[in-house]
């Protein structure tokens, strides 16, 4: 059980209730974009020496092993 407090999570639903289906489906998309971002700048920073298609390559067999584990 997640324990970790929360406090913005009521204005966090009031906003998404507020939202279009449409609105809602770009935020997701924009949210899974900026993950990938920020998933890829850390392999930048943890892999200087690798090359972009190396450091892809590493960001989808962990994703990949994220999927088959439910994550």
């Amino acid at each position: 059980m997640n324990t970790k407090p929360r406090p913005n999570h009521p204005q966090y639903l009031r906003v998404l209730a507020g939202m279009t289906p449409e609105q809602r489906l770009l935020k997701a998309f924009e949210l899974s974009e900026m993950s990938r971002e920020v998933f890829l700048a850390g392999l930048r920073q943890r892999f200087p020496d690798l090359d972009e298609e190396a450091r892809w390559k590493i960001y989808l067999e962990r994703i990949a092993t994220c999927r088959s584990r439910s994550c």
